[in-house]
């Protein structure tokens, strides 16, 4: 997308987004310590993930990531044809940056120390698999057909994992951490290809498996279905009226989601399909407020410190892998931590933490540096 045509909305919902991997997570948690009781507080729980079935705050940060990537796609590709770009191009640029972020995401893991076993999959791995395989089909199906698609995946993972458990464990709950497919097929490709020596995240399962790039393609299809709308001109759909809709949109999703959840839980680790839908809709309605406060009402001015963030989210989320930032933080805030007990020390810590990295990010804005994948 062209600077001055860009979705300014979307950079900062992608900021706010990846504000809670880059330390306000943490900074929320020692916060709510500083109260008697607090780090047992609802709110303080939201900022970890549900250890199987359920859904918190700090769960829909992967999946609204993905459906931002996929937002984006339509103005992206709409920018291309424009170009005059070859149909072999964009497939070209498409495959491109799938393979990226995989290989990004195997150096996050730690590729490059060449330690045995490695775990091969994870967080950018899989948002690039499942955006490319949402773009493919983008650009290859009309609206209509990709809604089926889209529906047609969720019930037929649904029913997949529902009457197909895991071998291994005979008569388990298919929807169980033991019993379920997703799990199965990590384990059975990870014997197939031990040559690779390969290993899975929690030993005898992976959150990040190969089985639930299905459900997460529709994920960024969601989000390619949103950037199709808002693309449309003011003249045929006005900005109110997108949010309006988009609104609705995220209120189906969400009732469907919660309904189908009675059979089908919702479930991060196994990108549930219900998952897909209520998550879906948190992402839809969060995206309709932002764009509708900054790109309907014009009300910009305090968006620059998500922009910051958001115009180079895979810099902040590979530097923080790379860079020491806590060890940066600590050298000028150390001092003051050590002034209070145990949780003020925590709370300068983190608050040392997400300034540090904020700043490292400002410090590109302002350069004009941007990671571009």
């Amino acid at each position: 997308m062209d600077t001055e045509k860009r979705l300014l909305s979307l950079d900062a919902l992608r900021g706010f987004d990846m504000l809670f991997i880059m330390g306000f997570a943490s900074l929320v948690v020692a916060c709510c310590a500083l109260f008697p009781g607090g780090a047992d507080c609802w709110l303080a729980r939201q900022m970890e993930h549900v250890s199987w079935d359920g859904l918190r705050h700090h769960d829909t940060i992967f999946p609204l990531f993905l459906y931002l990537a996929g937002l984006s796609f339509p103005f992206s590709y709409a920018k291309q044809v424009a170009r005059g770009r070859t149909r072999s191009q964009i497939y070209g640029k498409i495959f491109y940056r799938g393979f990226a972020l995989v290989v990004l995401g195997c150096i996050y893991n730690g590729f490059l120390q060449l330690k045995f076993p490695f775990r091969y999959m994870g967080v950018l791995q899989h948002i690039g698999l499942a955006w490319m395989f949402a773009a493919l089909l983008f650009i290859n199906c009309k609206t209509k057909t990709r809604v089926w698609i889209a529906a047609g995946i969720l019930v037929g993972y649904y029913l997949l994992l529902r009457f197909v458990g895991a071998p291994d464990h005979p008569g388990a709950d298919p929807f169980s951490y033991e019993g379920n497919l997703v799990g199965y097929v990590d384990r059975v490709l990870n014997r197939w290809f031990s040559f690779m020596h390969g290993r899975l995240y929690r030993g005898d399962f992976d959150p990040e498996g190969v089985l639930s790039i299905l459900p997460a393609i529709v994920t960024a299809m969601l989000g390619m279905f949103t950037g199709e709308y808002v693309r449309k001109p003011e003249s045929e759909v006005s900005g109110g009226k997108k949010t309006v809709n988009m609104l609705i949109a995220a209120a189906i999703m969400l009732v469907v989601g919660l309904l189908w959840s009675l059979q089908f839980p919702i479930n991060k680790a196994l990108w549930s399909s219900t998952f897909v839908l209520v998550v879906g809709a948190y992402s839809v309605a969060m995206f309709a407020l932002f764009y509708w406060i900054i790109d309907v009402k014009g009300w910009k001015k305090w968006t620059t410190f998500f922009t910051v963030i958001g115009m180079n989210s895979i810099t902040i989320y590979m530097g923080q892998r790379i860079i020491n930032f806590r060890s940066i933080g600590n050298f000028f805030f150390g001092g003051i931590a050590s002034l209070g007990g145990e949780a003020w020390a925590n709370f300068i810590g983190a608050l040392g933490y997400l300034a540090v990295s904020w700043l490292f990010l400002y410090f590109l804005y302002k350069k004009k540096v941007f990671l571009k994948v």
